[in-house]
């Protein structure tokens, strides 16, 4: 199957490796005279880097909370985003589909409001697809994949929303402003409202709060849980009069490693807090907890041993850790070299759930569950990415990796070299040939870039260039 585009009938075939069987949507597994569908909890960071977990290799301490659960969960090193950048990871996570098949996946990410850049409302969403299974759906964080009143969280399969729209925000204001525009304004649904404290603290609070009101009903649930940390701009909790005086959001001219440790520090602390409150409610063993960034690190992240970053298909930029826990159900403590990306996520958790597809609704992700669950072997994968500033192409084919970046075309063996400098293209020009083939062919499927779809890259950061 690799990355070909997965029809409904593939996916059954897929799923058939699974120890559990797909149930029609909106049917439960019955357990005491009680659902026994597993909750899931979506926890996304923005911009982590590969190796700002320690369980990952970083060489800090600041993630004692999410390294105590790796020893509870599965941990994949081979996990991918699906964009080097927010939006487009975004609509793949939700929608099981590379970006480039949907107008709103051309953006990376969007920048401004636009009527006709959008997650179309009419499509098959995971919490679409959750919802009319019979779960409860929340969203809490981030959104960035369009505006009202077209777009927005309420209209592709959230029952409540607590965040932001846009793709950042100031960590203490509502009203920050760059280039012009209002960023960080937070909602309640989709009502303006205000917000007092540092956001990463805000979005904790208000996501116990939502596993407190799941918990008094009888219905599975979905809380994604998207955090803006450790996104630009680089304030940490004690970082107000940072705030005050920040007119460039992206801020360019701040920021440390020492601060971005302060903000990956108050997420972590924050993680611990919601995974607290499952055990507190009782939710723990029945609760799938994901634990993924939307694309690789930012100026200040560890990528060690990748290079690259946000903005750059190199390693470092599409590489992320990615936990994923389920008592009794993925191995404790446990190591997957299972190649994997977002999009597979859609699949996986649906059959986790009891779902089956939507009739007609074709995914380009696999599902990948009885893989995870040990009761299949690892399977090789066919994954690509594009990104339009400095015309990015890459493909990964088992250890085998095809890079151009700015006109530079790049062969590498990711099993033997995953830093990315040992070049053999002219070595092992049948795999180079085929592998540049293989993308041109799967490039001809997705939707092109318009003229206007806007693009972005950190500037010069990249060795490769």
């Amino acid at each position: 199957m690799g990355g070909a585009r997965v029809g409904r009938r593939q996916f059954i075939g897929a799923a058939a490796m699974a120890p559990i069987a797909l149930s029609g949507a909106g049917s439960a597994w019955a357990h005491g005279g009680k659902t026994a569908r597993p909750n899931i909890v979506y926890i996304l960071a923005d911009d982590l880097g590969y190796a700002d977990l320690k369980t990952f290799g970083g060489h800090g301490a600041n993630t004692p909370h999410l390294d105590a659960m790796a020893c509870e969960a599965l941990r994949l090193p081979q996990a991918y985003a699906n964009s080097s950048v927010c939006s487009p990871s975004r609509v793949a996570l939700i929608t099981g589909k590379y970006p480039g098949r949907m107008r709103v996946g051309l953006e990376e990410p969007i920048a401004l409001p636009n009527p006709a850049v959008g997650l179309d409302p009419k499509l098959a969403t995971l919490p679409h697809m959750l919802r009319n299974a019979g779960y409860a759906t929340s969203l809490v964080g981030k959104w960035h994949m369009g505006f009202p009143p077209h777009y927005g969280p309420l209209k592709s399969g959230y029952d409540r929303f607590y965040g932001f729209l846009e793709g950042g925000g100031d960590y203490f204001r509502n009203d920050a402003t760059t280039l012009g525009l209002q960023l960080g304004q937070m909602y309640e649904d989709m009502e303006p409202v205000e917000r007092i404290g540092y956001l990463t603290d805000q979005l904790g609070d208000r996501s116990i709060a939502e596993l407190q009101h799941f918990a008094k009903g009888d219905a599975p649930f979905m809380l994604s849980l998207h955090f803006n940390a450790p996104h630009w701009p680089w304030e940490g909790p004690e970082d107000q009069a940072i705030s005050k005086d920040m007119s460039n959001l992206m801020h360019p001219t701040g920021g440390s490693v020492e601060v971005y440790a302060e903000m990956v520090r108050s997420l972590d602390a924050n993680i611990g807090r919601v995974l607290a409150e499952l055990r507190r409610l009782g939710l723990h063993d029945n609760t799938i907890v994901i634990f993924a960034s939307d694309n690789g690190g930012e100026r200040f992240s560890d990528t060690w041993p990748l290079i690259g970053l946000k903005g750059e298909l190199l390693e470092g930029g599409i590489r992320i850790p990615l936990l994923m826990r389920w008592p009794g159900r993925f191995p404790a403590g446990g190591v997957s070299q299972q190649v994997i990306s977002l999009f597979d996520l859609y699949p996986t958790l649906l059959h986790a759930a009891g779902v089956s597809l939507a009739p007609d609704y074709e995914i380009d992700g696999m599902d990948l569950l009885g893989v995870l669950q040990g009761r299949a072997e690892p399977v090789q994968r066919k994954l690509y990415w594009r990104h339009k500033t400095k015309d990015q192409a890459a493909v990964r084919d088992g250890d085998w990796k095809y890079l151009r970046i700015n006109g530079h075309e790049h062969l590498y063996n990711l099993g033997k070299d995953q830093r990315e400098r040992a070049e053999r293209k002219d070595i092992e020009t049948d795999i180079f040939n085929r592998l540049k083939q293989d993308w041109a062919d799967w490039n001809a499927q997705m939707l092109p870039y318009p003229e206007d779809s806007y693009s972005t890259s950190i500037p010069g950061l990249a060795d490769r260039y």
